[in-house]
């Protein structure tokens, strides 16, 4: 199979098309036909060396894919995570009973052969097929083609996931570090779709406009003092919960604008790793900074957050209540433009690689 690969950690100039082993799904896990796979930011920090898969991962670069299953390996509970967790929270697998079977309400199926998902992945997304555990995958959203639903399972499992985390709620101000990014084109609708106040950064005037178009509040250019503006659009108060997808450069400034009893997760480094961190600010606020990540969670929590994604997000895209993110195409022997433009700061919202 065709697959990019990363000759040594360095520019996309190490980025090279090449043939390699096509995987082979074990216990639990199903094999992808490949349709299309999603850039994200952490796939630019991997080529350059910082960012490597966890032991056992493939090595090949892609963290979201969607496609069509042409293979299933044997059964395993453990890799299938928690899909099928009874009538109050079902699988977005699960079906109807067959007529005659004597089962009563839904069954609970692992994906099989022949269906259309989209999945969320360790590693291994830039190539022609990808193997990952069965309870990772989620049906293919109604009404929305392959290639776009390419970019929507890490943006939205991140999303979900964090928010879930610092347990947002309606009536609360939330500050969205990139809203014209992949992340905040869709944290800012998601995020007033649950009904809290939105303030985001941006990197031009163009993006505020689309940041204001998917339901932010207030946006602020990076490029200014947006900490000041903040406070001042607060009256001083400071935010209730920070998605931040910069890490150290914003750390000092995203404490500072902390209410009593804010939450802040960091789920990017874009901005470095190492900050100062006012502990006296957190004291007395009552606050907390947290930070996550997808890739190294185990299966079974990860199978946990896509059936949330699958159940909660999926009908939000299927009845327009929150829009598809703008998408920017690239042939998958184009990766390396696909991460000069990533790298650029120039896109907006997602970018997709199409086998």
């Amino acid at each position: 199979m065709r697959a990019i690969t990363v000759r040594q950690p360095g520019g996309v100039e190490e980025l090279m098309l090449a043939d390699v082993e096509v995987p082979q799904p074990g216990a639990g896990e199903v094999r992808i036909a490949v349709a299309a796979a999603g850039v994200n930011r952490a796939d630019l920090l991997q080529r350059r060396g910082f960012y490597p898969p966890p032991p056992g991962v493939s090595e090949i670069i892609g963290l979201e894919v969607a496609g069509v299953i042409d293979a299933v390996g044997p059964a395993s509970e453990d890799a299938c995570g928690t899909m099928g967790t009874g009538p109050e929270e079902p699988s977005p697998w699960s079906r109807p009973p067959q007529p005659g079977s004597g089962t009563t309400g839904t069954v609970p199926l692992v994906p099989q052969p022949g269906d259309q998902v989209v999945a969320l992945l360790a590693g291994g997304g830039y190539a022609e097929y990808v193997v990952v555990p069965a309870g990772q995958c989620a049906p293919l959203p109604q009404g929305i083609d392959l290639v776009t639903a390419a970019g929507l399972m890490e943006t939205a499992a991140t999303v979900v996931s964090n928010f879930d985390h610092i347990g947002v709620r309606a009536g609360e101000t939330i500050l969205i570090h990139g809203g014209a990014g992949g992340i905040g084109s869709f944290a800012i609708p998601y995020a007033k779709h649950l009904g809290l106040r939105v303030l985001t950064t941006v990197g031009s005037p163009d993006k505020g406009v689309h940041a204001h178009k998917l339901g932010a509040d207030q946006a602020f250019d990076y490029h200014g003092d947006w900490a000041e503006q903040v406070r001042a659009t607060t009256a001083g108060a400071g935010v209730d919960a920070i998605l931040d997808i910069i890490g150290a450069k914003y750390l000092e400034a995203n404490v500072s604008l902390l209410a009593r009893g804010g939450r802040m997760t960091v789920i990017g480094l874009q901005g470095g790793t190492k900050g100062t961190l006012d502990l006296n600010r957190l004291l007395t606020r009552g606050a907390t900074v947290t930070a996550t990540s997808l890739r190294f969670r185990p299966v079974a929590e990860k199978a946990e957050i896509v059936r949330q994604v699958a159940t909660r997000v999926w009908p939000l895209f299927e009845s327009g209540a929150i829009p598809l993110p703008p998408m920017t195409t690239f042939p998958l022997s184009e990766a390396a433009a696909a991460h000069t433009l990533l790298e650029s700061g120039q896109a907006l919202g997602k970018i997709v690689l199409k086998m």
